[in-house]
């Protein structure tokens, strides 16, 4: 009896302890982003102990480049259905090469690509012609059939990147340009990835070895990404020009617009953080920018108090 009663009164003791830190995670994060300049939405989600923390989580926000993630995901899943394969020829065009992040747009052309080629372009450059490419090769309207298939209610690629929407367009469209989403969503799409889910919301099948194969590729580009002044700022402690970084992610920035979503593979596991800036006061393109480096901090904190 002494041993079920020591036993319930640990497990009471924990939870208050707990509840404890969850608080004072929450005054850490709310005090960072009451001092920015701009509006804030976060999710994190440590998938070992099953803990969140969340500012506005549900607030739909611009998301940039941040909407690549769903173009990744329904390549992944067109490829296990076999209507895609990664050595699919795509062709480089003067037509198809648009303005913005990465480095198509300068090549010579007529080039012929892969679809993996493209989608690591789009990944870690963020290369707006290659996410055309992409979109092209794999439907705009599948894409967004898939982002409904996974029960997001929220998120929308509304159109190519660098380019006027083309035929009827929802009305809040303008509003968030590219595409639209919340933390909660796209903290969802980013946690398929580190835990190789490609199946139907609710199945709970295991990762096939074909599955993790594709899951493998599509980590191993968000390990490689360019752009780590977020939420691997102050996170990565490897040289990753010489070892694989242990923080997968993706960011978007616009002027007024910065947001990144990532999984920090951490000592006690993998913690899904998810952050979204927007109405920014620093419009600055510099490592420095107000909302680059908050998103910095915020995941650090999330981080050390998790782990």
């Amino acid at each position: 009896m002494r041993v079920l009663v020591a036993i319930f009164l640990a497990a009471v003791m924990s939870s208050a302890l707990y509840a404890q830190e969850d608080t004072a995670l929450d005054t850490q994060l709310q005090a960072l982003v009451q001092a920015h300049h701009g509006n804030v939405t976060l999710f994190a989600h440590d998938l070992n102990s099953g803990k969140t923390v969340a500012l506005h989580p549900d607030t739909p926000v611009p998301t940039a480049s941040v909407i690549k993630l769903t173009v990744l995901f329904e390549a992944l899943k067109q490829i296990q259905e076999g209507k895609a394969h990664f050595d699919d020829k795509l062709t480089l065009t003067k037509e198809n090469q648009v303005e913005g992040s990465g480095v198509l747009m300068f090549f010579d052309v007529p080039q012929t690509l892969t679809l993996k080629d493209v989608l690591t372009m789009m990944v870690i450059v963020s290369d707006n012609t290659a996410t055309n490419l992409a979109i092209d090769h794999l439907g705009l309207k599948n894409i967004d059939d898939r982002i409904q298939w996974l029960g997001l209610k929220d998120t929308w690629l509304y159109k190519k990147v660098s380019l006027p929407p083309v035929g009827p367009m929802p009305a809040d469209q303008k509003q968030f340009g590219l595409g639209k989403t919340t933390a909660r969503e796209m903290a969802d799409v980013m946690e398929r990835f580190a835990t190789c889910n490609l199946n139907a919301p609710g199945s709970a099948a295991k990762p096939t070895e074909s599955d993790q194969k594709l899951c493998a590729v599509a980590m191993h580009m968000l390990k490689s990404q360019f752009y780590r002044n977020s939420i691997p700022r102050y996170l990565e402690t490897l040289d990753t020009t010489e070892g694989e970084s242990n923080i997968a992610n993706k960011t978007g920035a616009l002027n007024e617009v910065r947001n990144d979503v990532g999984v920090v593979f951490a000592k006690n596991g993998p913690v899904v953080i998810s952050e979204f800036t927007y109405g920014n006061q620093d419009k600055s393109w510099t490592p420095d920018n107000e909302a680059e480096v908050l998103m910095a901090k915020l995941a650090k904190v999330i981080i050390d108090r998790w782990q």
